[in-house]
């Protein structure tokens, strides 16, 4: 059977036009060796119809395997699965040809096949993303979009217990988001990438690359990543490669995490951003108080709709957006407010920065502003401006980019807790987590379950918890209070559209 795998396997290739007719039996003599094979029955002819090429990957994996070609670990099966896939994968050179020859057609054609690409050879991992748990909460806001991620395996006992005797890293490369990450095989502490592909391309004079993200959240997710390994760090020239990705691919929206710890992303070490070809909640937020920007005339500002504290700015002038951005950002970095309970800075550490968005939108670049601050206190010790602890049993980590937007990665556990919780309302054997005790009290108290309802009611609590997580990361609250702080904000740097300062705004 494993000979038919292999035939079934090239042949795929081959009608794919991913293998020349002229590369063919080269590329069946490097699988052979990568599964450990010294032979093949050609007198086996391809199935028909054709099997799933994910399926037969599989089955020479797990013959890998058999043969003690490598060991029965998650980390050395990805490793072979990725060098099995790279066998379809053209190389970098031919990629970039490629992309750039269809973007000449159009943007979209072009980001159309590297997206096929990378699903076709198993670099996003679809069937991993298959798994997420998904769902939506109705809002004043807009539709909220719920993620429980379960597409990153969780390694097995055996491979943890090798991976702590293993070398945790052997400076090459530097981070996973490096450009030395292309082709490179991985081993216990660092994922495969033999079948990984980076677009390159020019960026406000520096090099940087295109690639898509494995455990893809939204359409099309992507990252744009500086070639150079250097900090992220939000300035006046993030706003313009913000900008020129959007004037180069203005069917996706793309965004930079914050540049500081506890409000910002999971690597700060590489300047990236992310992006894709989705419109989230907060994009569809409308303006609820207009203001004006008397240095730069071409701009619509104002405030957005929103849990969090967004400013927006629109304009077909990028010079003039970049510098307004700037002018926002460098008040907001200095920028005290003691009965908002925002402090710029404590003890020498800086606290205020930005989540910034650009998108392309009914012929306007727009650029949404997200204030950030990433104080702690004694009573907050995880931050004033992050989940607070009474939702923290649901979600505790960082709020970044994609949450912001308006969708929530939530961890797996939540899969077998809610399951648990869900026992728990109907009265049946349980295992309920003590952190969840409270809430599922309380919403046996307040909702009437039955088995009919109690997975909406659950997935509805869920979607609630989240928009009070972004009501929590927000700066200024949606309380007279919090408007009127946000207006002495907006006051230090703008006027309103009759040139007074502002006023009330609802």
């Amino acid at each position: 059977m494993i000979d038919q795998s292999i035939t079934d396997f090239i042949q795929i290739g081959y009608q794919n036009q991913e293998i020349h007719p002229l590369d063919v039996l080269l590329k069946q003599n490097q699988l052979l060796a990568l599964i450990g094979k010294q032979s093949l029955d050609s007198e086996i002819k391809a199935s028909m119809p054709l099997p799933n090429r994910l399926e037969i990957m599989d089955s020479l994996v797990d013959y890998a395997v058999q043969e003690k070609v490598i060991e029965n670990n998650e980390a050395e099966k990805d490793i072979l699965a990725a060098k099995i896939m790279n066998l379809i994968t053209p190389l970098p050179s031919e990629v970039n040809r490629k992309f750039w020859e269809l973007y000449q057609e159009s943007p979209e054609a072009a980001t159309t096949y590297f997206y096929h690409l990378s699903r076709e050879n198993d670099y996003i991992k679809t069937r991993a993303i298959e798994k997420n748990i998904e769902f939506t909460k109705s809002t004043v806001y807009g539709d909220l979009e719920i993620t429980i991620n379960l597409s990153k395996p969780e390694k097995d006992p055996k491979q943890i217990a090798l991976a702590k005797t293993a070398p945790a890293s052997f400076g090459y490369p530097t981070c996973l988001l490096c450009m030395e990450n292309e082709g490179y095989e991985g081993h216990l502490n660092h994922p495969a990438r033999s079948n990984h592909r980076i677009i390159r391309l020019p960026l406000t004079n520096e090099n940087w690359g295109l690639q898509y993200s494995p455990y893809a959240y939204y359409e099309e997710h992507c990252i744009f990543l500086s070639q150079e390994h250097k900090p992220m760090k939000l300035e006046k020239a993030t706003f313009t490669k913000l900008l020129s990705i959007v004037e180069q691919f203005p069917h996706y929206f793309v965004g930079s995490n914050a540049d500081l710890p506890i409000v910002g992303g999971s690597i700060l070490s590489h300047d990236h951003y992310q992006g894709g070809r989705h419109t989230f909640a907060m994009a569809e937020a409308p303006i609820t108080f207009p203001f004006t920007l008397k240095d730069y005339p071409s701009i619509d500002a104002g405030l957005v709709k929103w849990p969090m504290s967004v400013i927006r700015l629109r304009s077909s002038d990028q010079t003039e957006l970049v510098e307004a951005a700037t002018l926002i950002l460098d008040q907001w970095r200095f920028y005290s407010d003691e009965s908002a309970a925002i402090f710029a800075e404590t003890n020498g550490e800086p606290h205020n920065t930005i989540t910034p968005i650009a998108r392309y939108k009914k012929d306007k670049y727009e650029l949404d502003l997200v204030l950030r601050n990433n104080r702690t206190t004694q009573q907050y010790p995880d931050g004033i401006f992050h989940p607070h602890q009474d939702v923290q049993h649901i979600k505790k980590e960082n709020i970044g980019l994609i949450e912001v937007m308006g969708l929530a990665i939530l961890p797996p556990r939540l899969k077998k807790e809610l399951a648990e919780v869900e026992h728990y309302l109907l009265a049946e054997p349980h295992q309920l987590d003590n952190s969840h005790q409270e809430w599922a009290d309380e919403l046996k108290r307040t909702k009437k379950v039955t088995k009919e309802t109690v997975g909406t009611i659950i997935e509805d609590a869920v979607g609630s918890i989240f928009l009070r997580v972004l009501e929590d990361a927000g700066v200024y609250k949606q309380t007279t209070e919090g408007k009127a702080a946000f207006k002495r904000f907006i006051n230090s740097f703008a006027h309103s559209k009759g040139g007074e300062k502002i006023g009330h705004f609802n």
